[in-house]
């Protein structure tokens, strides 16, 4: 008898974490909010770390906390893998080859550049996650949800490509003065302003500043939509499952069904 209890007692466990970990992710209730926002506070953290990384790299510290984070990155894999319905379903999230990625940078910061700046894709995340939402609902801005993630993708944008650039073409510049030059070329790329006074050389130099280009006009368009279209909120119509209808709307305006859009304190 005793020997058929542990395999049940095991399972159960794994399983109790499971479900735990799943409701840090998705859940809505204040615990998991609690544990959601202090996940972004170490995300921010640590991209606070590869902002200084240029006044740490020369101490001891610097490795000490580099390997730290390498620690937490691995305990975030080992987590989400557990918590995925599957291992193939977990290798198929971007996130995970994100993280496997900077996992491998943090471990060996000697051979390749710190790439911890590709975390501030957890913030996009964020940004899908119950957090922003519970966050907005309680300072009663609700209607700004498509506004705010509009701003959320641009910034994310942003820093990734500045940090790119920085990572490697600015990387050996003093203090904050790589960043800086990163940063400048990246706005002034992303609004096609092109001064002209900082570019990047070489063949990837030209396909990261045409990438950037590309891709930051576009968000930027879409953030200047979001910012002068008028709000909506998101209620599926019960006959013909339209989305998304204005704030005041009483009839829904592909079947004209009569609505009852709750008010965002409900």
């Amino acid at each position: 008898m005793e020997s058929h209890g542990a395999p049940n007692t095991s399972r159960f466990d794994i399983n109790s974490l499971r479900e735990t970990i799943r409701r840090i992710a998705r859940g809505r209730d204040a615990w998991a909010l609690r544990w959601q926002a202090l996940l972004a506070f170490i995300d921010i953290c640590i991209l606070a770390f590869f902002l200084l990384g240029p006044y740490l790299r020369d101490g001891p510290s610097y490795l000490i906390i580099d390997y730290m984070i390498a620690v937490w990155v691995g305990f975030e894999l080992a987590a989400r893998s557990l918590a995925a319905p599957s291992f193939g379903r977990f290798l198929k999230m971007p996130m995970t080859w994100v993280d496997l990625f900077i996992l491998a940078t943090l471990l060996f910061p000697d051979t390749l550049f710190n790439f911890a700046f590709l975390r501030v894709m957890r913030i996009w995340a964020i940004g899908r996650s119950p957090l922003l939402k519970e966050v907005m609902r309680r300072f009663g801005c609700l209607h700004l949800e498509d506004v705010t993630r509009a701003c959320l993708n641009f910034i994310v944008f942003l820093f990734v490509v500045t940090g790119f650039v920085y990572t490697s073409f600015f990387y050996d510049r003093p203090g904050g003065e790589g960043f800086v030059d990163a940063l400048y070329f990246t706005v002034a790329t992303i609004t096609t302003t092109g001064f002209g006074d900082i570019t990047l050389p070489g063949t990837l130099g030209k396909l990261t500043s045409v990438f950037t280009m590309i891709i930051g006009i576009s968000l930027f368009v879409r953030l200047a939509q979001a910012i002068i279209r008028p709000p909506k909120v998101r209620f599926p119509c019960p006959e013909c499952g339209l989305q998304r209808h204005d704030t005041d709307a009483v009839h829904c305006k592909a079947c004209g069904h009569l609505l009852n859009i709750p008010d965002e304190g409900d």
